[in-house]
């Protein structure tokens, strides 16, 4: 059935580069320990040492929403950045790593078209989305996102830098393309986790140290983040933080932030792809996620492919060819022609609860309950909180 009413696209200007976004962190922090050259957006004092932890998928909407779950938390000074486009892990953590826009570091979403391959890249995984085909021979990552990193930055001015993350992260491609720098301290748990972070920062100074956990975000696409397990879950988290702010030496400055938040949506509001010829239709590649799709079509087709998913979808979706995408400015200011081949010559983001699924190529994916990708404040926002 026809769409009635247009979704109206997110602004212009909604994700705030250069100013306070999840992009502008890093180097405010290293402007803060003394790294010359580094701008500092965020306006962050001087200090000595500085404990970065990232909570992936704390949305700072759901974190005002959830107050009296998580008083440490809430009681301590915050304030909200803006994740960038697409609002997802893998563009985020590059964002932050790198201090750059995902127009010029590349990592352009969840899974992306890339020159050479026949099927989306797997950012997260570094693998082919639907093969699961190993792409790090092929596609090292130094060479596939080669600017120098937050962590490299900081080591060459004399900064300790420590990344504090899990076992099975450590020499992943994306922790290779991004994250790299530093000395990798592998953890399993959050206990082991608060131990090594704290005895960090009790050494060397200047110092930086990144940490990094993903349980609230693993909760949240299983259950939902109204769910009772999320909720928990969040509890967990806050107990974790008070218990590393409680072993930080006093003159550490601990900053809590994340790289998205999430929505649930729910079962009717799932669009399936894989099952409506009236979307596939003159799409040669789909690639994004449920909230964030990108469509690859042939030139010739481009405008008769954005009018069938305005007609089918418009009311709860905006269908952007790709140059007006990167005209409202989501990708960041400036966008190099490797990053511009990798956005869909239409980019089609949620507007409402809805979500673009596939039953049979991402039929794990179809089962989740919470998702992220798109503009909405919900998984746009997140938090920055300061010890």
């Amino acid at each position: 059935m026809a769409a009635t009413v247009a979704a109206e696209p997110p602004p212009a200007g909604a994700v705030r580069y250069a100013d306070a976004s999840l992009a502008d962190l890093l180097p405010s922090v290293l402007a803060a320990l003394g790294v010359q050259g580094e701008p500092n957006p965020l306006g962050l004092t001087n200090t000595e040492s500085v404990v970065v932890l990232l909570v992936d998928g704390l949305g700072w909407n759901l974190l005002q929403a959830n107050g009296g779950i998580a008083p440490t938390l809430h009681g301590m000074s915050g304030r909200s950045l803006t994740a960038g486009f697409p609002t997802t892990t893998a563009t985020s953590l590059a964002s932050l790593g790198t201090g750059l826009p995902c127009g010029e570091h590349g990592i352009m979403g969840y899974t992306t078209r890339i020159d050479g391959l026949d099927e989306p890249i797997n950012w997260l995984r570094w693998q082919g989305s639907s093969s699961g085909v190993n792409l790090l021979d092929p596609l090292v990552p130094e060479q596939v996102q080669p600017r120098p990193t937050a962590f490299e930055r900081a080591e060459r001015a004399g900064v300790e830098v420590s990344v504090v993350s899990s076992y099975a992260f450590r020499g992943s491609g994306l922790t290779r393309a991004v994250l790299r720098g530093g000395n990798y301290l592998p953890v399993m748990t959050a206990a082991d986790t608060i131990a090594e972070v704290a005895r960090a920062a009790r050494g060397p100074r200047p110092s930086l140290i990144y940490c990094y956990t993903g349980d609230l975000d693993l909760v949240g696409h299983g259950f939902g983040c109204a769910s009772q397990a999320w909720e928990v879950q969040l509890a967990l988290v806050d107990r974790a933080v008070e218990l590393l702010a409680e072993r930080l030496p006093v003159a550490a400055r601990l900053l809590v932030t994340a790289d998205h938040g999430m929505v649930d949506v729910p079962d009717h509001a799932k669009i399936d792809y894989d099952t409506e010829p009236a979307l596939s239709e003159g799409v040669e590649l789909i690639a994004g996620e449920a909230r964030m799709r990108y469509l690859h079509v042939a030139p010739e087709r481009v405008e008769e492919v954005q009018e069938r998913w305005r007609s089918r979808v418009g009311d709860q979706f905006a269908v952007l060819t790709r140059a007006e995408a990167v005209g409202r400015g989501w990708f960041g200011p400036s966008v190099t022609p490797v990053a511009y081949g990798r956005i869909g010559d239409l980019v089609v983001v949620s507007t409402t609860e809805a979500a673009i699924v596939r039953s049979k190529a991402e039929h794990g994916l179809m089962q989740l309950r919470g998702h992220h990708g798109a503009l909405t404040d919900d998984e746009l926002l997140v938090p920055l909180i300061e010890r």
